[in-house]
């Protein structure tokens, strides 16, 4: 089963071929197709990320623009009269996935994809120890806990 990672709208989905999803409202017609960007692709025990994804594509249609279910807000201050309730309703997009993987390019690209994997993984180990520096430094940075103020004396 193979599944991708899309991000729509500062937003992450995972989705399949031939689901249905609801997403912010999107500037695309109903009716017409456009690409997300990808950020994982995965299924059958391997999954591709950053440049192993070069060549790579999901393909959505937008099915229709709708609204999303009503929202009621509501206020009130209590012995004072003050009321307020005030309704929303989101504008949302639904789409359909109707393909994941399929190829941007031609099949030269897989050819470069393997020769250049090795030099891929030295840098990744080097982020990995970049990264694990930080996070050392962060926690000798830690603020100290703040103090409990001092107790008031009984009056007896």
């Amino acid at each position: 089963m193979t599944y991708a990672v899309i991000s729509i709208g500062n937003k992450q989905y995972r989705v399949r071929e031939g689901q249905h999803l609801l997403v912010d409202r999107l500037a695309v017609d109903e009716g017409k197709t456009f690409h997300p960007d990808l950020v994982m692709v995965g299924g059958n025990g391997d999954a591709k990320l950053g440049s192993d994804l070069k060549g790579e594509q999901v393909t959505a249609k937008v099915a229709e623009h709708v609204l999303g279910k009503k929202i009621v807000i509501g206020k009130h201050r209590r012995r004072t009269g003050y009321k307020r309730r005030r309704g929303f309703r989101a504008h949302l997009t639904r789409i359909e996935i109707q393909t994941i993987g399929g190829s941007r390019s031609s099949r030269s690209s897989t050819t470069t994809k393997k020769e250049s994997a090795t030099p891929e993984k030295k840098t990744s180990t080097a982020r990995k120890t970049s990264t694990a520096k930080k996070t050392s430094t962060a926690a000798e940075k830690k603020a100290p806990a703040r103090k409990s103020a001092p107790r008031k004396k009984s009056e007896e």
